[in-house]
């Protein structure tokens, strides 16, 4: 498969198959493509896909295949921000926020990865539930905004507000922590917590997280 991602605040991922191979998207996630690319709607076991709406996603995934020749299919993003080409390797799965994934080649497993500390879950802001990829291949990932990227040594940490952290290394550790002081907490407008991610491992911050946005917008909305 080669690949190439165009445009952006709104990308798209455009991906030029060989015959007989697939690649596999959330369902709905499919802009264009060539009409020698065959769809098939797959699920896998009953654990796979609770697994998969657990993480934010759809039950069942769609899968495309070249068919008689080279193929060509693109997926768009569904949100102003970024698309990112991630290299999954057994040795190097990668945790992602919740509907992250756009797409994928086939070797690549989207599951469910449960915050081992519920403090980091339920306190984060990035959510008790993520999404782990794991497997063989090369997946694609929505970032809402820009993106900045950290490689943290052994035992680095970085302190990160609400919704910032959109994906990191499976060796990075994620934990919350109060902000001090009673008068930050309740006129420092940061919230209660910060989220705290503790290397080894390469971390991927996004500029404007989904919640921000809406936060941001729901006050311009006329009122009913």
């Amino acid at each position: 498969m080669k690949y190439q991602i165009y445009g952006e605040p709104m990308p798209v991922v455009i991906c030029n198959v060989d015959p007989g191979e697939s690649l596999i998207c959330e369902s709905g996630a499919m802009s264009w493509m060539s009409p020698n690319m065959q769809m098939d709607t797959v699920g896998g076991g009953a654990g796979k896909v609770l697994g998969r709406m657990f993480s934010g996603e759809n039950a069942f995934q769609n899968q495309y295949t070249a068919h008689g020749g080279p193929g060509m299919i693109a997926f768009a993003s569904s949100f102003p921000g970024s698309i990112r080409a991630v290299e999954i390797t057994p040795e190097h799965p990668v945790i992602c926020q919740k509907k992250a994934f756009l797409a994928s080649t086939a070797g690549v497993e989207l599951s469910v990865q449960f915050q081992k500390k519920l403090g980091a879950g339920f306190f984060g802001g990035e959510g008790f539930v993520m999404q782990r990829l794991s497997g063989n291949g090369i997946a694609f990932i929505e970032i809402d905004g820009s993106v900045m990227e950290y490689n943290l040594a052994p035992g680095q940490q970085m302190v990160l507000d609400t919704g910032y952290l959109a994906m990191m290394d499976a060796s990075v550790q994620m934990d919350v922590q109060s902000v001090k002081g009673l008068k930050n907490k309740m006129l420092g407008g940061e919230g209660f917590f910060n989220t705290v991610v503790t290397g080894p491992g390469k971390i991927t911050l996004q500029t404007m997280p989904l919640s921000g946005f809406v936060g941001a917008i729901s006050g311009l909305l006329p009122k009913k």
